[in-house]
C-alpha cells in the first residue's frame, strides 16, 4: 500500500496546474468541492468528496483515481497540497492509511471460512477476519483478547486465518490447518510443542496469497464486519467499541 502511496503522490505532483484560488485569509475559507475541484483540475480522477480533518486547517479530499478512492490533503484555501504521509504522535497513528482504509473498506464477502479456524458464534451476523501467526508475540495477546470478547458478547465470529511471516511458524500452523484443530492453535499460542504435520495442505499459500491481496503485511490484522481493517494489540474494550462501531446492520427474516 505505502508503494502505492508514493505512485499516486509523485503522479499528483506531476499533473498540479499552476493554479492559484483567490482567499481571504482574515475571513478563515473553508474548503468546498468545487474549490477542491479547481485546485486538482487537469489531474486524471474525480473528487468524491471533501471533509475536516483532526488537523485545523485541513481538509481529506477523497479522490477517485485508477479504481480506488485515494485521500489526499489540501489547506482550507486550496492553496497547498500536502504530499506525505500524517502521522498522529501521540499515538503514532498514521492518519493518511487510516482514511485509505475507511474509503477503501474490503469487502468482507469476497473472503471465504476454508483455510481456517472459528472462534465464536459460526452462524454470527457480524463475522470478523483475525489474520494472525503462532510465534507472533502480539498475536498470541490478542488471541487471548478474542477468547475475551465472545465470553463479553456470544454473538461474534473470528475466523482465523494462519499466515506464518515468521519461517518457525510454517510447520506450526502447517499441523494444525491440516488438523484443523482450535486444541493444537491454543497449545501453539501457549508455547507448547505440536506433533509434525501430517499432511500436505495449500491452505498456508491461500492464506498468504489472500493476505497480499488485501495488503494485510503484519500481525496481528482484524477484518471487522464492514471489512475495515484493525492492525496491532487492542484491549478488549477497545475491540468491543471498535466492533460496535463497525458492525453490519442485519434485518429478521420473516
Amino acid at each position: 500500500m505505502q508503494r502505492f502511496f508514493i505512485l499516486i503522490i509523485f503522479t499528483l505532483i506531476l499533473a498540479l496546474p499552476a493554479v492559484t484560488i483567490a482567499s481571504d485569509k482574515a475571513t478563515a475559507p473553508t474548503l468546498t468541492k468545487e474549490m477542491a475541484v479547481k485546485a486538482l483540475q487537469g489531474i486524471r480522477g474525480e473528487v468524491v468528496s471533501v471533509s475536516p480533518t483532526e488537523i485545523p486547517g485541513f481538509y481529506m479530499v477523497a479522490m477517485q483515481m485508477e479504481g480506488k478512492i485515494v485521500p489526499i490533503f489540501l489547506d482550507a484555501s486550496g492553496s497547498y497540497l500536502f504530499s506525505g504521509t500524517l502521522i498522529r504522535i501521540k499515538d503514532r497513528t498514521n492518519l493518511t492509511e487510516t482514511y485509505y482504509q475507511k474509503l477503501n473498506p474490503i469487502n468482507v464477502s469476497e473472503i471465504t471460512i476454508d483455510e481456517g479456524l472459528t472462534l465464536g458464534d459460526p452462524n454470527s451476523k457480524q463475522q470478523m477476519f483475525v489474520f494472525t501467526d503462532p510465534h507472533c508475540p502480539y498475536c498470541t495477546k490478542m488471541h487471548q483478547i478474542l477468547h475475551e470478547a465472545v465470553a463479553a458478547n456470544p454473538d461474534l465470529a473470528f475466523n482465523i486465518k494462519l499466515i506464518p511471516f515468521k519461517a518457525s511458524s510454517k510447520e506450526i500452523s502447517q499441523t494444525i490447518l491440516c488438523n484443523k484443530s482450535m486444541e493444537q492453535l491454543e497449545m501453539a499460542f501457549a508455547g507448547k510443542p505440536l506433533p509434525a504435520s501430517s499432511c500436505e495442505t495449500g491452505a498456508i499459500d491461500t492464506n498468504l496469497k489472500l493476505a497480499r491481496k488485501l495488503g494485510i503485511n503484519s500481525t496481528p490484522t482484524l477484518v471487522l464486519p464492514n471489512g475495515q481493517l484493525v492492525n496491532g494489540y487492542r484491549p478488549v474494550k477497545e475491540l468491543l467499541l471498535l466492533i460496535e462501531k463497525n458492525r453490519v446492520e442485519t434485518t429478521n427474516a420473516k
